[in-house]
Protein backbone atom coordinates (compact mmCIF):
# COMPACT_ATOMS: atom_id res chain seq x y z
CA UNK A 1 0.00 0.00 0.00
CA UNK A 2 1.11 3.53 -1.03
CA UNK A 3 1.39 6.67 1.19
CA UNK A 4 -1.42 8.08 -1.04
CA UNK A 5 -3.52 5.09 -0.99
CA UNK A 6 -3.00 5.08 2.87
CA UNK A 7 -4.38 8.53 3.34
CA UNK A 8 -7.05 8.15 0.64
CA UNK A 9 -8.67 5.04 2.73
CA UNK A 10 -8.01 6.76 5.97
CA UNK A 11 -10.24 9.69 4.47
CA UNK A 12 -12.83 7.36 3.03
CA UNK A 13 -12.61 5.75 6.52
CA UNK A 14 -13.55 9.31 7.92
CA UNK A 15 -16.50 9.46 5.54
CA UNK A 16 -17.71 6.21 6.19
CA UNK A 17 -17.93 6.97 10.36
CA UNK A 18 -19.32 10.42 9.92
CA UNK A 19 -21.89 9.54 7.57
CA UNK A 20 -23.55 6.61 9.69
CA UNK A 21 -22.95 8.72 13.01
CA UNK A 22 -25.05 11.19 11.22
CA UNK A 23 -25.12 14.04 13.57
CA UNK A 24 -23.07 16.21 10.83
CA UNK A 25 -24.38 16.75 7.76
CA UNK A 26 -24.02 14.19 4.84
CA UNK A 27 -22.90 17.04 2.39
CA UNK A 28 -20.32 18.96 5.09
CA UNK A 29 -18.95 15.83 5.80
CA UNK A 30 -18.52 15.05 2.08
CA UNK A 31 -16.52 18.74 1.14
CA UNK A 32 -14.23 18.65 4.03
CA UNK A 33 -13.03 15.02 2.87
CA UNK A 34 -12.59 16.80 -0.83
CA UNK A 35 -10.68 19.65 1.15
CA UNK A 36 -8.85 17.38 3.05
CA UNK A 37 -8.05 15.39 -0.05
CA UNK A 38 -6.86 18.97 -1.91
CA UNK A 39 -5.17 19.68 0.78
CA UNK A 40 -2.69 16.63 0.92
CA UNK A 41 -2.58 16.20 -2.66
CA UNK A 42 -4.71 13.27 -2.93
CA UNK A 43 -6.98 14.93 -5.17
CA UNK A 44 -5.28 17.97 -8.03
CA UNK A 45 -6.15 21.02 -7.58
CA UNK A 46 -7.06 21.23 -11.49
CA UNK A 47 -9.39 18.65 -10.36
CA UNK A 48 -11.17 20.02 -6.79
CA UNK A 49 -14.29 21.02 -8.66
CA UNK A 50 -15.00 18.81 -11.06
CA UNK A 51 -17.54 17.04 -9.51
CA UNK A 52 -19.91 19.91 -9.74
CA UNK A 53 -19.58 19.70 -13.31
CA UNK A 54 -19.77 16.12 -13.65
CA UNK A 55 -22.75 14.79 -16.09
CA UNK A 56 -24.09 13.13 -13.38
CA UNK A 57 -24.71 16.14 -11.06
CA UNK A 58 -25.92 18.26 -13.91
CA UNK A 59 -28.74 16.02 -14.29
CA UNK A 60 -29.62 15.27 -10.92
CA UNK A 61 -30.33 18.54 -10.53
CA UNK A 62 -32.19 18.82 -13.56
CA UNK A 63 -34.26 16.43 -12.63
CA UNK A 64 -35.15 17.52 -9.64
CA UNK A 65 -36.47 20.85 -11.53
CA UNK A 66 -38.07 19.03 -13.88
CA UNK A 67 -40.00 17.27 -11.19
CA UNK A 68 -40.88 20.50 -9.36
CA UNK A 69 -42.56 21.75 -12.30
CA UNK A 70 -44.56 18.47 -13.08
CA UNK A 71 -46.15 18.40 -9.46
CA UNK A 72 -47.02 21.87 -9.93
CA UNK A 73 -48.68 21.47 -13.05
CA UNK A 74 -51.18 19.11 -11.28
CA UNK A 75 -50.25 16.18 -13.38
CA UNK A 76 -49.41 14.05 -10.26
CA UNK A 77 -52.14 15.46 -8.32
CA UNK A 78 -54.65 14.62 -10.50
CA UNK A 79 -53.34 11.34 -11.47
CA UNK A 80 -53.12 9.99 -7.77
CA UNK A 81 -56.44 11.58 -6.23
CA UNK A 82 -58.26 9.73 -9.52
CA UNK A 83 -56.86 6.48 -8.35
CA UNK A 84 -57.39 6.64 -4.69
CA UNK A 85 -60.30 5.41 -2.69
CA UNK A 86 -60.37 5.37 1.28
CA UNK A 87 -62.96 3.19 0.81
CA UNK A 88 -61.10 0.01 -0.87
CA UNK A 89 -59.45 -2.96 1.76
CA UNK A 90 -55.87 -1.92 2.86
CA UNK A 91 -54.29 -4.31 0.86
CA UNK A 92 -56.19 -3.16 -2.51
CA UNK A 93 -54.79 0.68 -1.42
CA UNK A 94 -51.60 -0.37 -0.80
CA UNK A 95 -51.27 -2.34 -3.75
CA UNK A 96 -52.38 0.55 -5.99
CA UNK A 97 -50.68 3.07 -4.15
CA UNK A 98 -47.29 1.01 -4.40
CA UNK A 99 -47.98 0.29 -8.32
CA UNK A 100 -48.58 4.08 -8.49
CA UNK A 101 -45.46 5.56 -6.18
CA UNK A 102 -42.95 2.81 -8.18
CA UNK A 103 -44.24 4.15 -11.83
CA UNK A 104 -44.32 7.28 -10.81
CA UNK A 105 -40.80 7.17 -9.14
CA UNK A 106 -39.25 5.68 -12.30
CA UNK A 107 -39.93 8.75 -14.54
CA UNK A 108 -38.98 11.55 -11.96
CA UNK A 109 -36.93 11.52 -8.90
CA UNK A 110 -38.37 9.14 -6.33
CA UNK A 111 -37.93 11.78 -3.50
CA UNK A 112 -40.17 13.71 -5.59
CA UNK A 113 -42.64 11.49 -6.06
CA UNK A 114 -42.96 10.21 -2.16
CA UNK A 115 -43.51 13.74 -1.34
CA UNK A 116 -46.43 14.07 -3.59
CA UNK A 117 -48.40 11.12 -2.49
CA UNK A 118 -47.69 11.02 0.79
CA UNK A 119 -50.59 13.39 2.02
CA UNK A 120 -52.72 11.97 -0.49
CA UNK A 121 -52.00 8.42 1.24
CA UNK A 122 -52.53 10.06 4.98
CA UNK A 123 -55.49 11.53 3.91
CA UNK A 124 -57.04 8.49 2.72
CA UNK A 125 -56.26 6.62 6.03
CA UNK A 126 -57.70 9.38 7.90
CA UNK A 127 -61.06 8.81 6.22
CA UNK A 128 -60.62 5.38 6.08
CA UNK A 129 -60.07 5.29 10.09
CA UNK A 130 -56.80 3.36 10.11
CA UNK A 131 -53.17 4.38 10.88
CA UNK A 132 -51.33 5.62 8.22
CA UNK A 133 -48.29 3.49 9.59
CA UNK A 134 -49.81 0.83 7.65
CA UNK A 135 -49.56 1.74 4.57
CA UNK A 136 -46.07 4.73 4.41
CA UNK A 137 -43.53 2.34 4.91
CA UNK A 138 -45.02 0.48 1.53
CA UNK A 139 -45.09 3.57 0.01
CA UNK A 140 -41.39 4.64 0.73
CA UNK A 141 -40.38 1.24 -0.38
CA UNK A 142 -42.31 0.63 -3.20
CA UNK A 143 -40.94 4.54 -4.54
CA UNK A 144 -37.42 3.40 -3.61
CA UNK A 145 -38.12 0.55 -5.88
CA UNK A 146 -39.72 2.28 -8.69
CA UNK A 147 -36.43 4.72 -8.78
CA UNK A 148 -34.70 1.26 -10.35
CA UNK A 149 -36.28 1.29 -13.32
CA UNK A 150 -35.13 4.24 -15.71
CA UNK A 151 -31.93 6.25 -15.07
CA UNK A 152 -33.65 9.47 -13.81
CA UNK A 153 -35.38 7.60 -11.08
CA UNK A 154 -32.79 7.83 -8.46
CA UNK A 155 -29.34 9.43 -8.39
CA UNK A 156 -26.86 5.71 -8.05
CA UNK A 157 -28.26 5.03 -11.62
CA UNK A 158 -26.85 8.48 -12.99
CA UNK A 159 -23.73 8.05 -11.03
CA UNK A 160 -23.65 4.37 -12.31
CA UNK A 161 -24.10 5.43 -15.58
CA UNK A 162 -21.92 8.47 -15.93
CA UNK A 163 -18.92 5.75 -14.24
CA UNK A 164 -19.60 3.20 -17.53
CA UNK A 165 -19.28 6.66 -19.58
CA UNK A 166 -16.00 7.53 -17.94
CA UNK A 167 -14.82 3.59 -18.46
CA UNK A 168 -15.81 2.45 -21.80
CA UNK A 169 -16.54 5.31 -23.78
CA UNK A 170 -20.59 5.34 -23.02
CA UNK A 171 -23.12 5.71 -20.75
CA UNK A 172 -26.32 3.91 -20.09
CA UNK A 173 -29.39 4.73 -22.02
CA UNK A 174 -32.76 5.79 -20.59
CA UNK A 175 -34.13 2.27 -20.05
CA UNK A 176 -31.08 0.02 -19.68
CA UNK A 177 -32.03 -0.38 -16.45
CA UNK A 178 -35.60 -1.29 -16.71
CA UNK A 179 -34.96 -5.46 -17.72
CA UNK A 180 -33.57 -5.50 -13.92
CA UNK A 181 -35.02 -2.77 -12.51
CA UNK A 182 -38.77 -3.76 -13.15
CA UNK A 183 -38.25 -7.14 -12.36
CA UNK A 184 -37.08 -5.70 -8.83
CA UNK A 185 -39.98 -3.54 -8.40
CA UNK A 186 -42.81 -6.16 -9.77
CA UNK A 187 -41.73 -8.42 -7.05
CA UNK A 188 -40.66 -5.92 -4.60
CA UNK A 189 -44.46 -4.09 -4.71
CA UNK A 190 -46.15 -7.43 -4.51
CA UNK A 191 -44.00 -8.35 -1.28
CA UNK A 192 -44.94 -4.87 0.39
CA UNK A 193 -48.16 -4.94 -0.87
CA UNK A 194 -49.35 -8.83 0.49
CA UNK A 195 -46.83 -9.61 3.08
CA UNK A 196 -44.87 -6.74 4.12
CA UNK A 197 -47.03 -3.87 5.78
CA UNK A 198 -48.67 -7.16 8.11
CA UNK A 199 -44.92 -7.21 9.65
CA UNK A 200 -45.09 -4.05 11.18
CA UNK A 201 -45.27 -4.26 15.30
CA UNK A 202 -48.73 -4.39 16.43
CA UNK A 203 -48.67 -1.23 17.89
CA UNK A 204 -47.77 0.66 15.05
CA UNK A 205 -50.47 -0.50 13.61
CA UNK A 206 -53.05 0.78 15.81
CA UNK A 207 -51.61 3.82 16.16
CA UNK A 208 -51.46 7.81 14.59
CA UNK A 209 -48.57 10.18 14.59
CA UNK A 210 -50.08 13.08 13.97
CA UNK A 211 -53.58 13.18 15.22
CA UNK A 212 -52.89 13.66 19.10
CA UNK A 213 -51.37 16.94 18.29
CA UNK A 214 -54.24 18.89 17.01
CA UNK A 215 -55.74 17.84 20.33
CA UNK A 216 -54.89 21.21 21.91
CA UNK A 217 -57.83 21.78 24.55
CA UNK A 218 -55.54 21.33 27.48
CA UNK A 219 -53.11 23.92 25.33
CA UNK A 220 -54.87 26.49 24.73
CA UNK A 221 -55.97 29.45 26.99
CA UNK A 222 -57.00 33.04 28.09
CA UNK A 223 -55.92 35.18 30.28
CA UNK A 224 -56.45 38.75 30.62
CA UNK A 225 -53.96 41.99 31.05
CA UNK A 226 -55.48 43.76 34.17
CA UNK A 227 -54.98 47.45 34.80
CA UNK A 228 -51.35 48.26 35.54
CA UNK A 229 -50.15 45.62 34.28
CA UNK A 230 -46.42 46.11 32.67
CA UNK A 231 -46.97 44.61 29.30
CA UNK A 232 -49.41 47.37 28.99
CA UNK A 233 -48.51 50.14 25.91
CA UNK A 234 -46.29 46.96 24.75
CA UNK A 235 -46.88 44.95 20.97
CA UNK A 236 -47.00 41.08 21.46
CA UNK A 237 -43.85 40.23 19.44
CA UNK A 238 -42.12 42.11 21.90
CA UNK A 239 -43.27 39.58 25.00
CA UNK A 240 -41.27 36.58 22.82
CA UNK A 241 -38.25 36.70 24.95
CA UNK A 242 -40.31 36.87 28.44
CA UNK A 243 -42.58 34.18 27.45
CA UNK A 244 -40.10 32.15 25.68
CA UNK A 245 -38.24 31.66 28.92
CA UNK A 246 -41.64 30.18 30.67
CA UNK A 247 -42.43 28.15 27.31
CA UNK A 248 -45.10 30.41 26.51
CA UNK A 249 -46.16 31.16 22.83
CA UNK A 250 -48.72 34.38 22.63
CA UNK A 251 -51.24 32.86 19.10
CA UNK A 252 -53.63 35.74 19.31
CA UNK A 253 -55.30 38.48 20.62
CA UNK A 254 -58.58 39.48 21.69
CA UNK A 255 -60.26 42.92 21.82
CA UNK A 256 -63.73 43.46 22.98
CA UNK A 257 -64.64 40.14 22.55
CA UNK A 258 -63.25 39.91 18.65
CA UNK A 259 -59.68 38.33 18.15
CA UNK A 260 -57.78 40.19 16.08
CA UNK A 261 -56.65 39.06 12.59
CA UNK A 262 -53.57 36.42 12.39
CA UNK A 263 -51.17 36.47 15.49
CA UNK A 264 -51.41 40.09 16.78
CA UNK A 265 -47.56 40.81 16.09
CA UNK A 266 -48.05 44.26 16.11
CA UNK A 267 -51.08 44.88 18.34
CA UNK A 268 -50.36 47.05 21.20
CA UNK A 269 -51.61 45.69 24.16
CA UNK A 270 -54.27 47.70 26.29
CA UNK A 271 -55.88 46.76 29.61
CA UNK A 272 -58.75 44.72 29.49
CA UNK A 273 -57.57 42.75 25.97
CA UNK A 274 -57.05 39.05 26.25
CA UNK A 275 -53.93 37.22 25.21
CA UNK A 276 -54.66 33.64 23.39
CA UNK A 277 -51.29 31.72 25.06
CA UNK A 278 -50.03 27.79 23.93
CA UNK A 279 -48.62 26.46 27.17
CA UNK A 280 -49.03 23.60 29.12
CA UNK A 281 -50.62 24.11 32.79
CA UNK A 282 -47.23 24.26 34.67
CA UNK A 283 -45.78 26.74 32.07
CA UNK A 284 -49.26 28.83 32.14
CA UNK A 285 -48.88 29.41 35.66
CA UNK A 286 -45.35 30.41 35.42
CA UNK A 287 -46.41 33.24 33.04
CA UNK A 288 -48.93 34.41 34.68
CA UNK A 289 -46.85 35.40 37.72
CA UNK A 290 -44.15 36.38 35.51
CA UNK A 291 -46.14 38.69 33.03
CA UNK A 292 -48.43 39.68 35.60
CA UNK A 293 -51.92 38.36 33.71
CA UNK A 294 -55.11 36.86 34.75
CA UNK A 295 -56.13 33.06 33.94
CA UNK A 296 -59.67 33.69 32.17
CA UNK A 297 -60.06 29.76 31.54
CA UNK A 298 -59.44 27.49 28.24
CA UNK A 299 -59.37 29.26 24.34
CA UNK A 300 -61.39 26.33 22.76
CA UNK A 301 -62.35 27.79 19.18
CA UNK A 302 -59.89 30.45 19.01
CA UNK A 303 -57.53 28.72 16.77
CA UNK A 304 -59.37 27.09 14.14
CA UNK A 305 -61.54 30.43 13.00
CA UNK A 306 -60.81 33.30 11.04
CA UNK A 307 -57.84 33.37 9.32
CA UNK A 308 -55.52 30.63 11.12
CA UNK A 309 -54.97 27.00 10.27
CA UNK A 310 -53.07 24.27 11.48
CA UNK A 311 -50.87 22.51 9.42
CA UNK A 312 -48.92 19.27 9.45
CA UNK A 313 -45.16 19.47 8.07
CA UNK A 314 -42.24 17.19 7.55
CA UNK A 315 -39.16 17.95 8.23
CA UNK A 316 -36.58 16.81 5.50
CA UNK A 317 -33.22 16.38 6.10
CA UNK A 318 -32.29 19.60 3.26
CA UNK A 319 -34.80 21.77 5.52
CA UNK A 320 -33.39 25.16 6.86
CA UNK A 321 -34.36 23.89 10.55
CA UNK A 322 -33.03 20.55 10.41
CA UNK A 323 -30.12 20.93 13.53
CA UNK A 324 -31.99 23.45 14.69
CA UNK A 325 -34.83 24.72 17.13
CA UNK A 326 -37.61 27.21 16.35
CA UNK A 327 -36.22 29.44 19.72
CA UNK A 328 -33.23 29.47 17.96
CA UNK A 329 -33.97 29.75 14.51
CA UNK A 330 -36.51 32.35 15.37
CA UNK A 331 -39.35 31.05 13.50
CA UNK A 332 -42.12 33.13 15.06
CA UNK A 333 -40.27 36.47 14.86
CA UNK A 334 -39.16 35.80 11.22
CA UNK A 335 -42.37 34.22 9.71
CA UNK A 336 -44.93 35.01 12.35
CA UNK A 337 -45.69 30.71 12.47
CA UNK A 338 -45.80 29.29 16.03
CA UNK A 339 -44.63 25.83 16.67
CA UNK A 340 -47.04 24.33 18.73
CA UNK A 341 -46.50 20.35 18.46
CA UNK A 342 -43.90 18.42 17.44
CA UNK A 343 -43.97 14.14 16.66
CA UNK A 344 -40.88 11.87 16.62
CA UNK A 345 -40.91 8.37 16.23
CA UNK A 346 -44.45 7.80 17.76
CA UNK A 347 -43.63 9.97 20.38
CA UNK A 348 -45.10 13.43 20.61
CA UNK A 349 -44.04 16.38 22.58
CA UNK A 350 -45.91 19.15 23.79
CA UNK A 351 -43.79 20.47 26.31
CA UNK A 352 -40.60 23.38 25.87
CA UNK A 353 -41.30 21.80 21.35
CA UNK A 354 -40.06 25.15 20.98
CA UNK A 355 -35.99 24.64 22.41
CA UNK A 356 -36.44 20.61 20.99
CA UNK A 357 -33.74 20.31 18.57
CA UNK A 358 -35.54 19.27 15.20
CA UNK A 359 -34.68 15.87 13.43
CA UNK A 360 -35.02 14.86 9.75
CA UNK A 361 -38.43 13.38 9.66
CA UNK A 362 -40.15 15.29 12.59
CA UNK A 363 -43.73 16.09 12.05
CA UNK A 364 -44.22 19.61 13.43
CA UNK A 365 -47.91 21.08 14.22
CA UNK A 366 -47.67 24.68 12.94
CA UNK A 367 -50.21 27.73 13.25
CA UNK A 368 -50.31 30.39 11.32
CA UNK A 369 -52.20 32.65 8.59
CA UNK A 370 -52.70 30.70 5.65
CA UNK A 371 -50.26 32.46 3.31
CA UNK A 372 -47.52 32.57 6.72
CA UNK A 373 -47.97 28.83 6.35
CA UNK A 374 -47.59 28.55 2.49
CA UNK A 375 -44.34 30.81 3.01
CA UNK A 376 -42.54 28.71 5.52
CA UNK A 377 -43.00 25.54 3.66
CA UNK A 378 -41.75 27.21 0.70
CA UNK A 379 -38.78 28.93 2.21
CA UNK A 380 -37.65 25.99 4.90
CA UNK A 381 -38.10 23.29 2.63
CA UNK A 382 -40.78 21.64 4.71
CA UNK A 383 -43.31 19.16 2.66
CA UNK A 384 -46.97 19.65 3.77
CA UNK A 385 -49.02 16.73 5.18
CA UNK A 386 -52.15 17.87 3.63
CA UNK A 387 -52.68 19.28 0.35
CA UNK A 388 -54.00 23.07 1.48
CA UNK A 389 -55.83 25.85 -1.09
CA UNK A 390 -52.81 27.72 -0.86
CA UNK A 391 -50.56 25.39 -2.84
CA UNK A 392 -49.98 26.74 -6.33
CA UNK A 393 -51.46 24.24 -8.87
CA UNK A 394 -52.06 24.86 -12.71
CA UNK A 395 -53.80 22.24 -13.50
CA UNK A 396 -54.57 23.92 -17.02
CA UNK A 397 -50.51 22.95 -17.65
CA UNK A 398 -50.79 19.63 -16.25
CA UNK A 399 -50.86 17.85 -20.37
CA UNK A 400 -48.50 20.58 -21.46
CA UNK A 401 -45.85 19.42 -18.75
CA UNK A 402 -46.53 15.91 -19.45
CA UNK A 403 -46.03 16.47 -23.44
CA UNK A 404 -42.35 18.25 -23.22
CA UNK A 405 -41.16 15.86 -20.69
CA UNK A 406 -42.01 12.82 -22.71
CA UNK A 407 -40.87 14.50 -25.76
CA UNK A 408 -37.48 15.44 -23.84
CA UNK A 409 -36.99 11.10 -22.84
CA UNK A 410 -38.12 10.18 -26.16
CA UNK A 411 -35.73 11.83 -27.96
CA UNK A 412 -33.09 11.37 -25.24
CA UNK A 413 -33.89 7.26 -25.53
CA UNK A 414 -33.09 7.40 -29.33
CA UNK A 415 -29.84 8.71 -28.73
CA UNK A 416 -30.80 12.08 -30.81
CA UNK A 417 -30.09 14.24 -27.90
CA UNK A 418 -27.75 13.94 -24.83
CA UNK A 419 -29.58 13.65 -22.52
CA UNK A 420 -28.08 16.77 -19.94
CA UNK A 421 -29.17 18.81 -22.83
CA UNK A 422 -32.53 17.42 -22.69
CA UNK A 423 -33.49 17.89 -19.50
CA UNK A 424 -32.01 21.68 -20.09
CA UNK A 425 -34.51 22.12 -23.23
CA UNK A 426 -37.30 20.79 -20.86
CA UNK A 427 -36.59 22.92 -17.81
CA UNK A 428 -35.82 26.34 -20.17
CA UNK A 429 -39.67 25.28 -21.58
CA UNK A 430 -41.16 24.78 -18.26
CA UNK A 431 -39.68 28.45 -17.08
CA UNK A 432 -40.36 30.13 -20.47
CA UNK A 433 -44.40 29.00 -19.70
CA UNK A 434 -44.19 29.78 -16.51
CA UNK A 435 -45.05 26.12 -15.44
CA UNK A 436 -42.28 26.05 -13.11
CA UNK A 437 -41.58 29.96 -11.80
CA UNK A 438 -38.34 31.23 -11.73
CA UNK A 439 -38.27 31.70 -8.31
CA UNK A 440 -38.73 28.32 -7.33
CA UNK A 441 -35.94 27.10 -10.08
CA UNK A 442 -33.16 27.27 -7.19
CA UNK A 443 -35.68 25.96 -4.19
CA UNK A 444 -36.32 23.19 -6.26
CA UNK A 445 -32.65 21.65 -6.19
CA UNK A 446 -31.44 19.84 -3.51
CA UNK A 447 -28.64 21.71 -2.73
CA UNK A 448 -27.33 19.14 0.11
CA UNK A 449 -26.93 16.17 -2.71
CA UNK A 450 -25.36 18.52 -5.65
CA UNK A 451 -22.88 18.92 -2.51
CA UNK A 452 -22.09 15.70 -2.07
CA UNK A 453 -22.11 14.70 -5.30
CA UNK A 454 -19.70 17.11 -6.37
CA UNK A 455 -17.21 16.67 -3.41
CA UNK A 456 -17.29 12.56 -3.46
CA UNK A 457 -16.80 12.49 -7.96
CA UNK A 458 -13.06 13.71 -7.43
CA UNK A 459 -12.52 11.42 -4.01
CA UNK A 460 -13.53 8.60 -6.20
CA UNK A 461 -11.43 9.63 -8.81
CA UNK A 462 -8.52 9.62 -6.44
CA UNK A 463 -9.54 5.62 -5.52
CA UNK A 464 -9.01 5.17 -8.77
CA UNK A 465 -5.62 7.24 -10.27
CA UNK A 466 -3.99 6.24 -6.64
CA UNK A 467 -4.78 2.44 -7.39
CA UNK A 468 -7.40 2.04 -4.83
CA UNK A 469 -10.04 0.18 -6.33
CA UNK A 470 -7.00 -2.38 -8.03
CA UNK A 471 -6.69 -2.65 -4.31
CA UNK A 472 -9.79 -3.32 -3.02
CA UNK A 473 -11.12 -5.20 -6.09
CA UNK A 474 -7.79 -7.44 -5.82
CA UNK A 475 -8.64 -8.33 -2.38
CA UNK A 476 -12.14 -8.93 -3.21
CA UNK A 477 -11.31 -11.45 -6.10
CA UNK A 478 -8.83 -13.28 -4.20
CA UNK A 479 -10.90 -13.93 -1.24
CA UNK A 480 -13.41 -15.47 -3.84
CA UNK A 481 -10.60 -17.16 -5.76
CA UNK A 482 -11.98 -20.26 -7.13
CA UNK A 483 -15.34 -19.12 -7.04
CA UNK A 484 -17.82 -18.48 -9.90
CA UNK A 485 -17.74 -15.03 -10.78
CA UNK A 486 -21.48 -14.99 -9.85
CA UNK A 487 -20.73 -15.54 -6.70
CA UNK A 488 -18.45 -12.32 -6.56
CA UNK A 489 -21.03 -10.36 -8.43
CA UNK A 490 -23.23 -11.69 -5.38
CA UNK A 491 -21.19 -10.77 -2.65
CA UNK A 492 -20.59 -7.34 -4.58
CA UNK A 493 -24.36 -7.03 -4.35
CA UNK A 494 -24.65 -7.61 -0.52
CA UNK A 495 -21.15 -5.43 0.21
CA UNK A 496 -22.82 -2.36 -1.35
CA UNK A 497 -26.58 -3.15 -0.30
CA UNK A 498 -25.11 -3.01 3.41
CA UNK A 499 -23.61 0.21 3.00
CA UNK A 500 -26.33 2.00 0.84
CA UNK A 501 -28.39 1.26 4.97
CA UNK A 502 -26.29 3.10 6.90
CA UNK A 503 -24.96 5.93 4.52
CA UNK A 504 -26.12 8.08 1.86
CA UNK A 505 -26.61 6.05 -1.32
CA UNK A 506 -25.08 8.21 -3.58
CA UNK A 507 -22.36 8.05 -1.98
CA UNK A 508 -22.16 4.76 -1.78
CA UNK A 509 -22.44 4.45 -5.65
CA UNK A 510 -19.67 7.23 -6.28
CA UNK A 511 -17.56 4.61 -3.91
CA UNK A 512 -18.56 1.15 -5.37
CA UNK A 513 -18.85 1.86 -9.30
CA UNK A 514 -15.25 1.99 -9.69
CA UNK A 515 -14.48 -0.74 -7.68
CA UNK A 516 -17.42 -3.09 -9.85
CA UNK A 517 -15.31 -2.02 -13.10
CA UNK A 518 -11.90 -3.24 -11.87
CA UNK A 519 -13.42 -6.34 -10.46
CA UNK A 520 -14.46 -6.57 -13.86
CA UNK A 521 -11.64 -5.98 -15.33
CA UNK A 522 -9.38 -8.66 -13.16
CA UNK A 523 -12.03 -11.48 -13.75
CA UNK A 524 -11.64 -10.23 -17.15
CA UNK A 525 -15.64 -10.49 -17.71
CA UNK A 526 -18.05 -8.37 -18.65
CA UNK A 527 -17.98 -5.00 -16.52
CA UNK A 528 -21.97 -4.42 -17.39
CA UNK A 529 -23.32 -6.89 -14.51
CA UNK A 530 -20.98 -5.66 -11.73
CA UNK A 531 -22.27 -2.20 -13.15
CA UNK A 532 -25.79 -3.42 -12.64
CA UNK A 533 -25.34 -5.03 -9.31
CA UNK A 534 -23.89 -1.83 -7.45
CA UNK A 535 -26.85 0.77 -9.24
CA UNK A 536 -29.70 -2.31 -7.97
CA UNK A 537 -28.11 -2.42 -4.73
CA UNK A 538 -27.18 1.10 -3.78
CA UNK A 539 -30.80 2.20 -4.71
CA UNK A 540 -31.84 -0.65 -1.89
CA UNK A 541 -31.94 0.50 1.58
CA UNK A 542 -34.81 -0.92 3.55
CA UNK A 543 -33.25 -2.37 6.75
CA UNK A 544 -32.96 1.94 8.21
CA UNK A 545 -34.63 5.05 8.30
CA UNK A 546 -31.03 6.91 7.88
CA UNK A 547 -30.11 4.68 4.38
CA UNK A 548 -32.70 6.91 1.86
CA UNK A 549 -34.27 10.36 2.32
CA UNK A 550 -38.00 8.55 1.58
CA UNK A 551 -37.15 6.52 4.62
CA UNK A 552 -36.87 9.73 6.86
CA UNK A 553 -39.74 11.29 5.84
CA UNK A 554 -42.04 8.80 6.41
CA UNK A 555 -40.66 8.13 10.11
CA UNK A 556 -42.60 11.26 12.08
CA UNK A 557 -45.87 10.32 10.06
CA UNK A 558 -45.82 7.03 10.23
CA UNK A 559 -44.93 7.25 14.02
CA UNK A 560 -42.32 4.27 12.89
CA UNK A 561 -38.84 3.75 15.18
CA UNK A 562 -35.69 2.96 14.09
CA UNK A 563 -36.32 -1.02 14.51
CA UNK A 564 -39.36 -1.17 12.27
CA UNK A 565 -37.20 -1.09 9.00
CA UNK A 566 -35.72 -3.95 9.13
CA UNK A 567 -38.98 -6.14 10.15
CA UNK A 568 -39.95 -5.65 6.69
CA UNK A 569 -36.59 -4.14 5.30
CA UNK A 570 -34.66 -7.39 5.66
CA UNK A 571 -37.18 -9.81 4.07
CA UNK A 572 -37.23 -7.51 1.49
CA UNK A 573 -33.13 -7.20 0.43
CA UNK A 574 -33.26 -10.95 0.81
CA UNK A 575 -36.09 -10.98 -1.42
CA UNK A 576 -34.09 -8.47 -4.10
CA UNK A 577 -30.80 -10.34 -4.20
CA UNK A 578 -32.58 -13.28 -5.27
CA UNK A 579 -34.47 -11.54 -7.94
CA UNK A 580 -31.81 -8.97 -8.92
CA UNK A 581 -28.81 -11.42 -9.54
CA UNK A 582 -29.87 -13.66 -11.94
CA UNK A 583 -31.83 -11.23 -13.67
CA UNK A 584 -28.67 -9.27 -14.15
CA UNK A 585 -26.94 -12.99 -15.58
CA UNK A 586 -30.10 -12.92 -17.88
CA UNK A 587 -30.07 -9.70 -19.42
CA UNK A 588 -26.39 -8.70 -18.75
CA UNK A 589 -24.72 -11.81 -19.44
CA UNK A 590 -21.05 -11.98 -17.58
Amino acid sequence: MTPDQGMLFGLLFFVFVFLIWGRWRYDLVAFIALLIALLTGIVPKELAFSGFGHPATIIIALVLIVSRGLSSSGAIELVARYVVDASRKLGTHITIMSALAAGLSALMNNVAALALLMPVDMQAAKKAGRSPSLSLMPLSFASILGGMITLIGTPPNIVVAEFRGDALGESYRMFDFAPVGLACAVVGVAYVALVGWRLLPRERQSGDAGKELFDLADYIAEVRVPEGAAVIGKRVRELDDEAAKVDVEIVGLVRQGRRLPGLARIAEIKAGDILVVEASPDSLEEALGALGLEYVGKGEGKLGDDDLLLQEVVVPESSSLAGRSAVSFRLLYRYRVALVGVSREGKRFRDKVRSLELRPGDVLLLLGAEERLSDVTGRLGLLPLAHRGHSVIQRDKAWLAVGIFAAAIAVASFGWLYLPIALGCVVALYLVLNIVPIRDVYTSVEWPVIVLLGSMIPIGGALQSTGGTALIAGGIVDLSAGFSPVVVLTLLVVVTMTLSDVMNNTATAVIAAPIAIEIAARLNVNPDPFLMGVAVAASCAFLTPIGHKNNTLIMGPGGYRFGDYWRMGLPLEILIIVVAVPAIILFWPL
